[in-house]
């Protein structure tokens, strides 16, 4: 039974071929076992974090590698036409270049991460990502390149050929070249970062995601809006996450009963409402009040204070108007609103007599 033929193979060439395979399979359990009963216990002892990356690096590939391995010799075990064995052959070529590629990219990719993942104070690298996958898109295109160049793919008339309708191809990816350049442009330039508040001209919100075509934005109202990269790198950019604080303006308006000193009791009363405000700058340079302008129904007052990073803009604003009213009440001042005063003049009529 064992000598009983099929597709040019006796059943027991088969059934060898076949116990390859399930020991190739076997091999990679076991050295899964291995890997994390004694390897990874042992790994998680050392202080180098280097030998952490090169085996989660590997670990993968190498099973993968014996998988390949074990097909490969259960394959050449067989008889088939030369015609198959050529493919078989150029498959593995590519397999194998490609899966050398991915040693090299889970390496890169795992460095970039242990490495340069976090800045020295301990803050996530938040441009991490679009570096991680240009970094991968490049290995990646080296190795496609490498695995074909290896079954014997002429590279050179290839891109020959393709550049004969490059300039077509060109003319109508011009928007994804703009894009890939712009997001180049970002990551050099890194004038935000993932998870900072921006407003790229009237779009103000927290960038999501930047992408080799575009970045996303989330707005106030959490939608995403989706951005080309060439425009905004074309635009101009205020990364609000990164100002030390934000200056508030009020401008109030006082009725024009105000006396003077009552005036400059208000500008005191201004001055000092920051000290009682939590994320308010106290710094006497950072708070001015100043009696700026008459208008037609009040006397205004110019109000600036500056907020300081960490605290909540609105709930901070809110808390101040709360405490400007309060106190401006509290001092009897009042505030003006658009009113009119008319004053009539009455002219007394003069009899004249004659004597």
């Amino acid at each position: 039974m064992m000598e009983t033929e099929i597709l040019g193979n006796t059943l027991g060439t088969w059934g060898i071929s076949l116990l390859i395979i399930i020991g190739a399979i076997l091999i990679v359990k076991l050295l899964t076992i291995l890997g994390k009963r004694f390897i990874q216990p042992f790994l998680s002892h050392t202080q180098n974090r280097l030998d952490d990356t090169i085996y989660y690096s590997l670990e993968s590939p190498v099973k993968f590698a014996v998988i390949l391995l074990g097909f490969w010799i259960a394959i050449h075990r067989l008889v088939y036409p030369d015609s198959f064995v050529k493919v078989v052959d150029n498959a593995y070529k590519i397999l194998i270049v490609l899966n050398i590629t991915w040693v090299f990219a889970r390496l890169f990719s795992n460095l970039l991460q242990t490495y340069w993942g976090y800045h020295a104070n301990g803050q996530r690298n938040r441009m991490m990502p679009i570096i991680k996958r240009s970094v991968l898109i490049l290995v990646w295109i080296i190795g496609t390149i490498m695995a074909l160049n290896n079954i014997g793919v002429n590279i050179s008339a290839l891109l020959g050929t393709l550049g004969i309708g490059g300039i077509a191809f060109a003319l109508a990816a011009q928007d994804t070249v703009k894009n890939i350049f712009g997001a180049f442009t970002i990551f050099t330039d890194k004038p935000f970062n993932i998870g900072d508040t921006i407003r790229v001209d009237s779009l103000e919100g927290t960038v999501v995601d930047v992408g080799i075509r575009s970045t996303k934005i989330m707005g106030y109202d959490k939608r995403i809006t989706t951005l080309p990269n060439y425009k905004i790198a074309d635009a101009s950019i205020v990364n609000i996450t990164s100002e030390p604080m934000r200056r508030m303006t009020v401008n109030l308006g006082l009725v024009y009963d105000t006396p003077p000193n009552k005036m400059k009791e208000a500008l005191s009363i201004l001055k000092n409402i920051p000290q009682k405000v939590e994320y308010v700058s106290k710094s006497s340079s950072d708070i001015i009040a100043n009696f700026t302008d008459y208008t037609d129904s009040a006397l205004v007052i110019t109000y600036y204070y500056y907020i300081e990073k960490g605290g909540d803009i609105l709930k901070v604003s809110s808390d101040m108007n709360m405490e400007i009213l309060a106190s401006f009440n509290n001092a009897g001042l009042k505030f003006a609103y658009p009113t009119q005063t008319l004053y009539l003049y009455k002219e007394s009529s003069k009899t004249d007599t004659n004597a």
